[in-house]
């Protein structure tokens, strides 16, 4: 499916908010030949009251983003704070009047044809999007098995938000959706199940919410770690272990999260129902819970938002 998505005017690059169109690199930049950046991918959701924009954890996700940039040894001037800083205020510069998508990335900007970490400089950009739902949540996702397998962390980490990893995600996507899938399910190098394209993975088997351990080759997702902390505070049973491939097929539910995909329930897998074919309880207690958090329904978790408010309006 294609991900419908308005860029917005400014980007934050090289320092300072700039006009989109003025955030240009070389073609000779090294993050473009091999692949050494990092990026984020961050919501922000239109509140109730209509007025403000609630960013999901942002403080998680600059954390993660420098943690990152320090698997590429990216030295930058910026705290989790002070990215976070940034980041709201290139938001109430753009102005959204709906809800967005962020990407902060870091990246070599050294125009060498060495591939290597040091030396090479490091920069920080953002820029916003408007962006709705990344897959369908009207209906449930049909998912297959990858027969690519999850980069090893000894080779690439997935515990990173590499750009260069994303090729193996691109060959997993890409396979799935030519069996006419609307994601996959990878597996790690051991035969494990480990997550989806760019996605976590969560499955229901005899009541009990499971998801795989961070030590599975897997991203280690703010979305799941935040479905986690619902399953305790719900009373959701849940544990984290390794999967089987043929425990997709024995599960009652299933569903993929994260900041792209939320929270996706899956229908079929490689063309087997899941459950009834039907939305799950667990599923839907999990969804309903996370939404009425970012939109402000809920003051429960106020402590995960980031609230940018709207400019006010200029006057005559």
């Amino acid at each position: 499916m294609a991900v419908k998505t308005a860029m917005m005017d400014y980007a934050f690059f090289e320092g300072q908010i700039v006009p989109f169109e003025d955030a240009k690199i070389s073609i000779g930049t090294h993050a473009l030949q091999y692949g050494t950046g990092a990026f984020a991918g961050i919501r922000g959701y239109l509140d109730q009251d209509g007025e403000t924009i609630n960013i999901f954890r942002l403080i998680d996700h600059t954390t993660r983003l420098l943690n990152s940039g320090k698997l590429l040894r990216a030295e930058l001037p910026f705290t989790p704070e002070s990215l976070a800083e940034t980041i709201a205020e290139l938001v109430a510069k753009n102005a959204p009047s709906g809800d967005i998508y962020l990407r902060p990335f870091i990246y070599k900007p050294a125009v060498q044809l060495t591939p290597r970490l040091r030396g090479l400089g490091d920069e920080l950009a953002v820029y916003v999007m408007g962006m709705g739902d990344y897959l369908d949540l009207e209906r449930g996702q049909k998912a297959a098995v990858s027969s690519w397998v999850r980069v090893p962390d000894n080779a690439m980490p997935s515990r990173g938000k590499l750009t260069g990893s994303y090729v193996n995600s691109a060959f997993i996507k890409d396979e799935v959706e030519e069996k006419g899938a609307d994601e996959a399910i990878v597996l790690n190098t051991a035969g494990k199940v480990a997550e989806g394209s760019g996605c976590n993975l969560f499955i229901v088997r005899n009541g009990i919410l499971t998801t795989p351990p961070i030590t599975s080759d897997i991203l280690e997702g703010i979305t799941r770690r935040t479905i986690l902390a619902l399953a305790e505070e719900l009373g959701i049973p849940h544990e984290t272990r390794e999967i089987d491939r043929t425990e997709l097929y024995l599960s009652d539910e299933a569903f993929f999260c994260g900041t792209g995909v939320q929270i996706a329930w899956i229908e079929s897998i490689d063309g087997r129902p899941v459950g009834n074919g039907k939305i799950g309880p667990v599923s839907k207690q999990i969804q309903t819970s996370f939404f009425d958090i970012v939109r402000g329904r809920n003051a429960a978790h106020a402590d995960w938002l980031y609230p940018v408010r709207k400019p006010a309006a200029v006057t005559a």
